[in-house]
């Protein structure tokens, strides 16, 4: 992995859009060429984080997932922005699509609509020995082609094998955690997990 300069990253900070960021710095930026630069501050401890850094594991995340068929953005480089402090980065072309939250806020009956099909996707994934810890409305899109994508996947994990009745329940209660922190109001959650019960039934 190549080190970015302190003149590069200041450009890209520069005339890049900032789309997400936190107490420590930006976390996702827009560049102009429309590619999106996303940086990790590792948290790892500094050995591990230095000879795996995340920006890598995202980019082996990545290749992972599109082998399974499941579509994630196209990852272009990874880097360091600052080795010292443990800050890599991707750089990545952008997943087309949009993200379910904002369907579920803006258009509810195409969510609603679409809710087998959500359903249907996430048994796919645990079907496929994917434990997907951040799994929420706001990881998840729409393609315009009519499928899914994930897009903020650091924290996977790859099983071998169709996950068990703990961790699938593990796994929908991140998702209810996640609704009852954003405040979401009216979820259909026993519809969703009707249509995963649904799912499951079908492909047996």
């Amino acid at each position: 992995m190549r080190i970015v300069t302190a003149k590069e990253f200041q450009d890209w900070l520069s005339h890049g859009e900032v789309l997400e960021k936190d107490s420590h710095g930006a976390k996702v930026i827009r560049l102009t060429d429309g590619k999106l630069l996303k940086i990790f501050r590792s948290r790892r401890l500094p050995l591990l984080a230095r000879l795996r850094p995340d920006a890598a594991r995202f980019d082996d995340r990545a290749r992972r997932l599109q082998a399974e068929g499941i579509q994630t953005p196209t990852i272009c480089e990874t880097c360091w922005i600052d080795r010292d402090k443990l800050v890599s980065a991707c750089l990545y072309e952008p997943l087309a699509g949009l993200p379910l939250d904002k369907l579920f806020r803006d258009n509810r009956d195409q969510f609603d609509t679409l809710l087998p099909q959500f359903a249907a996707y996430i048994y796919l994934l645990h079907q496929r020995g994917i434990y997907f810890r951040s799994l929420h409305l706001g990881n998840i899109l729409r393609t315009p082609e009519g499928h899914f994508g994930l897009i903020d996947f650091l924290d996977i994990r790859f099983k071998g094998r169709p996950l068990g009745g703990t961790l699938i329940r593990r796994n929908f209660q991140h998702l209810r955690n996640y609704l009852q922190r954003r405040k979401v109001q009216n979820f259909p959650w026993e519809e969703l997990m009707t249509a995963y019960r649904a799912a499951s039934k079908s492909s047996s």
